[in-house]
């Protein structure tokens, strides 16, 4: 059983909470399961619509390759960001858009590849990112369920950009037909930190019981509802995708950005 206390009074912009070391192996860990599992998918699979309505699984698999490439270090994050910019309109589907653009004319054999090339420098960058450059405030204000809020580079650093790929694996997964990948020391720890930022945001007792290797129980308070589901819907409900699930609860509303 994880207790999470009720959230202290945030000010700022959002900031990781994670231990830097876990948050770099769950990097590493998360791009590897990505290319494994780009790289047990059949011709016809790449093909397939996923629950992000406008990509299929190779364009949402461009757009993961491109986002890891971004993270590889400052020329390539100046470089896309300059990019969208010029695209206009909202920021994130602006850079979104570009990086399953600039890989669309990669043979699903090339973008394997090419993931296999930058999954692992993503990795070493994002561990490079010095701490003065992690706590400083990302320029744009993000969209979170509806609402804007201002993030530090460290928690798109540090969080996002490892629940990005992973939850990008459970669609890809889920549109494919394949069983994700999931352990308890990697997913696990993953889950419980998305469900230690959803308690934050609430801020409201809970007990909830999470199935799958990725599960657990967590609570905050007393005399809140009790729900259960499993873990990976869980998360889905959460980034506004829909799941299988029959638990509905208002609680279930409240976004957390992967």
């Amino acid at each position: 059983m994880s207790t999470t206390d009720r959230p202290h009074t945030r000010s700022g912009p959002r900031r990781p909470r994670m231990d830097r070391e876990t948050a770099m192996r769950l990097a590493e860990t998360e791009y590897a399961r990505f290319l494994a599992l780009l790289r047990s998918l059949t011709p016809d699979d790449w093909t397939r619509p996923t629950d992000c309505p406008a990509w299929d699984v190779r364009a949402m698999a461009g757009h993961t390759t491109g986002m890891a490439l971004m993270a590889t270090g400052l020329p390539q994050t100046l470089r896309q960001s300059m990019l969208a910019k010029r695209r206009g309109g909202e920021p994130l589907d602006a850079l979104t858009a570009l990086q399953v653009d600039e890989h669309a004319d990669l043979t699903t054999a090339q973008l394997v590849d090419r993931f296999a090339e930058v999954g692992p420098r993503a990795a070493r960058g994002r561990r490079r990112s010095p701490a003065v450059v992690r706590r400083m405030k990302l320029p744009d204000a993000q969209d979170v369920g509806g609402r804007r809020e201002h993030w530090t580079i460290g928690y798109l650093n540090d969080t996002i950009l490892t629940r990005d790929p992973w939850m990008h694996r459970m669609d890809i997964s889920r549109a494919t037909g394949r069983e994700p990948e999931l352990t308890a020391d990697h997913d696990g720890v993953l889950v419980a930190d998305v469900v230690a930022e959803w308690a934050e945001r609430h801020a409201r007792p809970y007990r909830l019981h999470l199935t799958g290797p990725a599960g657990g129980d967590f609570s905050a308070g007393s005399g809140g509802p009790e729900l259960s589901l499993d873990a990976v819907d869980f998360c889905r409900l959460l980034s506004g995708r829909p799941a299988p699930c029959p638990t509905t609860h208002d609680l279930l509303d409240v976004a957390v950005p992967f």
